[in-house]
């Protein structure tokens, strides 16, 4: 018989050798009958500062402080940890005598880790108002810096992290935490887990490294690699931080950057961390730029974001940690305060790139521009969000005035297509990655439930709007009311009616009402509306429902007066922008200004702030843009998508939902509005695939030339077509020439046909120049323009761009629409009605990862679909073949079951072919399939089969419960560690079946490669 079901006892034993033999610490023995046990053994300490060379005043003195932070009575646990922490890292100033200079004690010696004293004891018995006794207590230089409990293989490690959290506690022990940075539970099931003082037990971490090493228990795995004397060390050195009242220890994945970035910046090359979305990008952020600081004398760390939240987070944490930071007011200061040796460290806010916010970017470029200073110092630059903030101009300025700097860019999003090039070029390749999927199964993030709704609409009167553009065009030529009918075309598809809003909000009241999130207050939501103006209307609709008071709206607008004083038509009608400068001082009403706040800006903060602090209180937020980047609300659950998106932005808007937010949030919730399926897969499969880091491999230099040498032989193109267009007008070239070869004479309607497609070229080839000088318009000097070149291009641009305007007025081919907009909403909310929404995603209550990157199905409907191809058929086999692939690949591990899902799959396919399936019914049946696959069994299998050997052994030993518990047990009983593939070890469980087989060898043989297929055996 093998240790199964063994004792706590053996796995200590084991634990205490594994310390004791390869990890070189000292064993003290068993403490639990020992008097005045400390988590500061004074002997052990006075040893080896001794052994340091100190006298026996300045170890008094030394060991004196360390207790008196260590016991302080007037603090919290917390705050007394911190205290300690100090003194472990940065040492003990001591003065012995008022003759002598103070000098540092240092009680561990950071940089020669095997010069300190590593030990351990076991079952130390601390006495306070109760007595506990943790199962082993790591010791450096005699200060307790870790405390492990050990389980049995039974018991959850989940009691071990609790017994650790009630240790701390003042009724039992906190007073032995005050030193402790490390807190471990673990058993011989689970592995192991890890956190600090403090750390609530559903933020305990795993470690992760080296995942294809199966070699022994996970415990003893992690515990070798994370309590190896020099990583112990690093990790309390370099990555302990204390963050808003909270201690923090890093991830694996946040130690692995670090460590990876540390390797670039020692060689002076930049690079991109990409870390997803919700997995504490800005932790790594801070971590790093403390060890460039402490390490690197001479440099100089600016960190530029485009996140208000993130630029107060970074100067609390740093400011927590003892470090001064500048958040400088503007470019011009961060560039002044670059041109001195001090500050050290500085933060600098760019505000968020939108439509809006553009000119808030350029006036920081200006300011750039205008403080020409030379940085001192080794400048590190850190761009966070890299994928927005990377543009050419920001690149071309920061290069120029800091040459010599280090770029690294952070980013939760990998980079796409159309923002690679310019990113690599200034960054170079990736760091270090994070993927999406990788955030989820290490449980750093939630995965993504993704549900279509489909809302169906139609016109009730097309009489009625006939006979209303009939009156409304009367005074228009026929360009004029083409195009107005092509507005409103765009408008019915694109604009929400009244009708269609009120289903939406209709059903988001129904979903707090059933679901469990939102209907106990514990959970909340966001709807992102696909503009300003549906926002605000939005907004006024949910006056009128259960949600007044407890919603608000957060957009880019601020009104101003300015805002509506060309928008009075004079009609007695509202035009859009006047119903969201109404609907705003409406709900500013009351609303008093903050210190540097406009009244919206204090609207905003307060409604932010209730949402994360106060679900019940604040249930729904409407946004457009905001809040769709940066913004973490644990509560924020459901996420309502009436706005088309793709790529970078839809990726960072649906992770709003994915933060973890205690133990009844299980997912994520993308509720879709606007047919956004094969979008939000490709956005998934894009950020769980593999990239090409091609670090080390990309000259930025020579990127730049190509991009630039296209860019310039585009807008030399462009420019030669627009001047060929325009040869032929009559000198002097002027207005009246021009119209007389655009137009004819305007008041002779076939002389207006006949120089149609002249006209039309114009417009196209303006179009086409305006576009090629966008691309290179802030890098003409790099694309090799001169000074006198790029003048006349400008003005030749301006030229061509005035007589397009001057055609368009004379030809009578431009309309202002305003004074028409009132009038087609009036129409799209009077003459659009709307159906219930109906639920179209079969793939519903499905994690997106389980659908993409385990079936391969999404990803396969996003490249058939996306690519243009509606071939129904075509989709449907792709399904198929990754279905019947995940079946292949699953078969010896259940044969009976998955030769069923594979007969199931047949008939499906049959039934498809023979046309006797209506499409949406044959996805309804095959994602059945899908989650029956996944999950790898049927749903109606007895309580006992609870894990998936035993339900494995369920399905192919005649679906006989008792037996199949025999079997389970007899192998639990009998295999020996590492017996796969020992034919030796393979062979005893062989042994052990046979009896429980009727002595039937080929069933022994049979059954054996089921059991050899099963993980948990």
């Amino acid at each position: 018989m093998t240790g199964i079901g063994k004792p706590e006892r053996v796995t200590q034993d084991r634990v205490i050798a594994l310390f004791r033999d390869e990890l070189g610490y000292r064993y003290l023995g068993d403490f639990s009958d020992r008097e005045g046990n400390s988590n500061i053994e004074m002997g052990q300490l006075e040893a080896y500062l001794t052994r340091c060379g100190h006298t026996p005043e300045q170890i008094n003195a030394a060991t004196q402080k360390l207790l008196t932070e260590a016991n302080h009575h007037g603090r919290d646990l917390y705050a007394n940890n911190k205290a300690v922490y100090s003194l472990l890292r940065f040492g003990v100033p001591v003065r012995p005598d008022v003759a002598r200079p103070t000098e540092t004690i240092r009680l561990i010696d950071w940089e020669k880790p095997h010069l300190n004293d590593f030990a351990i004891a076991e079952e130390v018995t601390l006495k306070g108002n109760l007595i506990r006794r943790p199962d082993i207590v790591l010791y450096v230089n005699g200060i307790a810096v870790g405390v492990l409990e050990l389980k049995n293989s039974r018991v959850s490690i989940g009691e071990g992290i609790r017994q650790n959290l009630s240790n701390q506690l003042p009724e039992f022990n906190a007073w032995f935490f005050s030193t402790v940075q490390f807190v471990f539970a673990g058993n011989d099931s689970e592995g192991m887990r890890y956190g600090t003082v403090g750390t609530p037990e559903k933020y305990f971490l795993k470690w992760k490294e080296d995942e294809e090493d199966d070699s022994r228990y996970k415990l003893d795995k992690y515990l070798l690699k994370m309590c190896r004397k020099d990583r112990l060390l690093e990790l309390m050195h370099d990555f302990v931080l204390f963050d808003g009242g909270r201690k923090k220890l890093p991830r694996a994945h946040q130690y692995f950057g670090i460590k990876a970035a540390q390797k670039h910046v020692r060689e002076r090359r930049g690079g991109i961390i990409w870390h997803t979305q919700g997995s504490g990008k800005s932790i790594v952020m801070v971590l790093l730029a403390k060890w460039i600081l402490e390490n690197n004398p001479h440099a100089r760390v600016a960190i530029i974001t485009d996140r208000d939240e993130l630029d107060k987070q970074i100067e609390r944490v740093f400011t927590d940690a003892g470090e001064s930071i500048t958040r400088t007011s503007s470019g011009r200061d961060l560039m002044a305060q670059l041109g001195q040796a001090t500050p050290r460290l500085l933060c600098s806010l760019v505000h968020k790139f939108g439509r809006r916010d553009v000119n808030d970017f350029d006036a920081f470029i200006k300011d750039l521009q205008a403080q020409p200073s030379q940085t001192v110092g080794e400048v590190f630059v850190f761009v966070d969000e890299c994928h927005r903030t990377q543009s050419g101009r920001l690149h071309k300025v920061m290069k120029a005035m800091m040459p010599n700097a280090v770029f690294i860019g952070f980013t939760g999003t990998p980079l796409l297509k159309k923002d690679r090039q310019t990113s690599l070029e200034v960054f170079g390749g990736y760091i270090h990655t994070y993927k999406f999927d990788e955030g989820v199964e290490d449980g750093v993030v939630l995965d993504l439930v993704y549900e279509a709704r489909d809302i169906d609409q139609w016109i009730v009167s097309d009489e009625k709007i006939d006979a209303w553009f009939e009156a409304k065009t009367r005074g228009l030529n026929a360009w004029q009311k083409d195009e107005l009918k092509k507005q409103w075309g765009t408008m019915k598809n694109v604009l929400s009616s009244r009708s269609r809003m009120e289903r939406v909000i209709s059903d988001i009241t129904f979903d707090f009402g059933v679901k469990p999130r939102l209907s106990n207050e514990r959970g909340n939501a966001i709807l992102v509306a696909s503009s300003i103006y549906e926002a605000c209307k939005y907004f006024s609709l949910l006056q009128k429902t259960p949600f007044k008071g407890k919603c608000a709206v957060v957009t880019s607008f601020n009104p101003r007066a300015k805002d509506v004083t060309t928008e009075e038509t004079g009609a007695n009608t509202e035009t859009d922008k006047q119903f969201i400068r109404d609907t705003y001082e409406e709900l500013l009403k009351g609303v008093e200004g903050r210190p540097n706040m406009t009244r919206t800006e204090a609207y905003e903060e307060r409604a932010k702030d209730l949402f994360v602090r106060e679900p019940a209180n604040m249930k729904l937020l409407v946004v457009v843009d905001k809040l769709l980047t940066g913004f973490d609300a644990p509560s924020c659950t459901y996420l309502y998508l009436d706005q088309s998106m793709q790529d970078h932005g839809l990726f960072q808007a649906i992770c709003r939902t994915n933060r973890l937010d205690g133990e009844d949030k299980d997912f994520g919730y993308i509720v879709d509005y606007k047919d956004l399926f094969r979008k939000v897969e490709n956005a998934i499969a894009v950020y769980t695939s593999e990239l090409d880091h091609v670090d080390g491999g990309v000259d930025s230099e020579i990127l730049l030339k190509d991009r630039l040498k296209n860019g310039k032989e585009r807008l030399e193109s462009a420019l030669e077509a627009i001047i060929l267009l325009c040869e032929p007008v009559e000198p002097p070239k002027g207005e009246l020439q021009y119209i007389h070869y655009f137009c004819g004479n305007t008041e002779i309607s076939n002389d207006l046909q006949e120089r149609e497609p002249r006209r039309a070229a114009l417009y196209t080839a303006a179009v086409a120049l305006v576009r090629s000088y966008a691309n290179i318009s802030d890098e003409m000097e790099e694309a090799g323009y001169t000074t006198a070149d790029i003048e006349r291009i400008k003005g030749q641009i301006k030229h061509y761009l005035n007589v397009r305007d001057t055609i368009r007025k004379a030809s009578g081919e431009e309309i202002d629409l305003k004074a028409y907009e009132a009038d087609m909403r009036h129409l799209i909310d009077t003459y659009i009605e709307a159906e219930e929404p109906r639920r179209i995603s079969p793939f519903d209550n499905l994690g997106l990862l389980d659908l993409i990157v385990k079936t391969g199905i999404a990803a396969a409907i996003g490249e058939r679909l996306g690519g243009g191809k509606s071939d129904k058929n075509a989709v449907a086999e792709t399904i198929e073949n990754n279905v019947r692939k995940k079946i292949i690949k699953e078969h010896l591990s259940d044969p009976e079951f998955f030769e069923k899902m594979s007969a199931l799959l047949d008939e499906i396919i049959a039934a498809r072919k023979a046309k006797a399936l209506e499409y949406e019914k044959y996805l309804e049946r095959i994602a059945d399939l899908v989650k029956k696959v996944q999950k790898g069994h049927d749903s109606n299998i007895p309580k006992r089969m609870d894990s998936p050997g035993k339900r494995a052994l369920y399905n192919n030993l005649g679906h006989d419960e008792e037996l199949a518990l025999r079997v389970d047990s007899a192998v639990n009983a009998a295999r020996p560690d590492g017996w796969r593939g020992n034919q030796v070890k393979e062979n005893i469980i062989k042994g052990a079946l046979l009896p429980v087989l009727n002595d039937d060898a080929a069933e022994v043989e049979r059954v054996f490669l089921i059991i050899k297929a099963q993980g948990e055996y």
